[in-house]
């Protein structure tokens, strides 16, 4: 389930974002394939898996080749989320060869960079499973791209922070400062918040124990974040908090030290790394078959 509030995966900004995408690839047109290429030749390939990994953004490469002609079939082979072995066929296409030609590299960016995402989310994932904790993201993510980052850490097993600034109230080091303390700073937050069912959930970033104490002084707070803590003040927090608010852990996670970051017994544990240090998974078009009476010239 999403840690933010409101869903904004539509499918109509989809669109305009992988239109966006296309445009940015081909221009006024692809001036090598539209001389080598007839207009009328057809096509079949496969995208294959080079190496091992989790797979995500299929529903996203369909839609570039609709978007570029809707006569293009575009069959997944494995399941959105899929764990796969290295050489494994994740999805085929057939239908016009422009059109598979024009849309491969703008299809290839987006499953390599989104299963790339979804990879290393699911490592992290795997190495917290047992104790309770969430594994979550964080607006760090590539401009343009984060609608596409936050659903490849979902496919990898993880779940997403909030979308953007509108979407969950976090008063974090710097508004602390500019306010002069944190109660001071939830105090104005509060003052002009939405209430109701329109209250946004809250969120107050600590460095220390000191300043968990202050935070479990105030009402209306949902979770603590506690950043750049310790093993050892990670687990006295814990211990403090109890069970009166949420506590998300932040800062220096890695996936040698998120086992132990869990264990403290903290609900989430944030990791920007997910969407900005991932590698993009192998992923490649291999080209099988153009039928010979596709082949002749216009």
């Amino acid at each position: 389930m999403n840690e933010h509030q409101h869903e904004p995966y539509g499918e109509s900004r989809m669109s305009a974002l992988i239109e966006e995408a296309i445009f940015e690839d081909l221009g006024m047109g692809d001036i090598t394939t539209d001389a080598v290429v007839p207009p009328d030749a057809v096509g079949r390939g496969e995208f294959l898996a080079k190496e091992q990994g989790i797979i995500a953004g299929l529903a996203v490469a369909a839609m570039v080749f609709q978007c570029l002609d809707p006569e293009i079939h575009f069959h997944p082979s494995v399941e959105e989320g899929a764990s796969v072995a290295k050489g494994t066929v994740v999805a085929q296409v057939y239908g016009s060869l422009q059109g598979i030609l024009k849309g491969e590299r703008t299809a290839l960016n987006f499953m390599q960079r989104m299963s790339g995402i979804a990879t290393f989310t699911g490592s992290f994932v795997k190495a917290v499973q047992g104790t309770g904790a969430r594994i979550t993201d964080t607006r760090k993510t590539a401009p343009g791209l984060r609608l596409f980052d936050k659903l490849a850490v979902r496919m990898g097993g993880g779940v997403n922070h909030r979308y953007g600034l509108d979407d969950m109230a976090m008063i974090k080091d710097n508004h602390i400062a500019a306010a002069g303390g944190i109660t001071e700073a939830v105090r104005r937050y509060q003052v002009a918040a939405p209430t109701g069912d329109h209250r946004p959930r809250l969120e107050v970033e600590t460095k220390n124990l000191d300043e968990v104490k202050e935070v479990l002084g105030l009402q209306g707070i949902d979770r603590i974040m506690l950043d750049n803590f310790s093993i050892e003040e990670m687990q006295k927090a814990v211990v403090i908090i109890g069970k009166r608010l949420e506590v998300e852990a932040s800062g220096n996670v890695s996936l040698t030290t998120v086992r132990a970051i869990a264990e403290t017994g903290v609900d989430v544990i944030s990791v920007g790394a997910l969407t900005h240090s991932a590698k993009s998974l192998d992923i490649s078009l291999e080209l099988l078959s153009v039928p010979p009476n596709s082949q002749h010239a216009s």
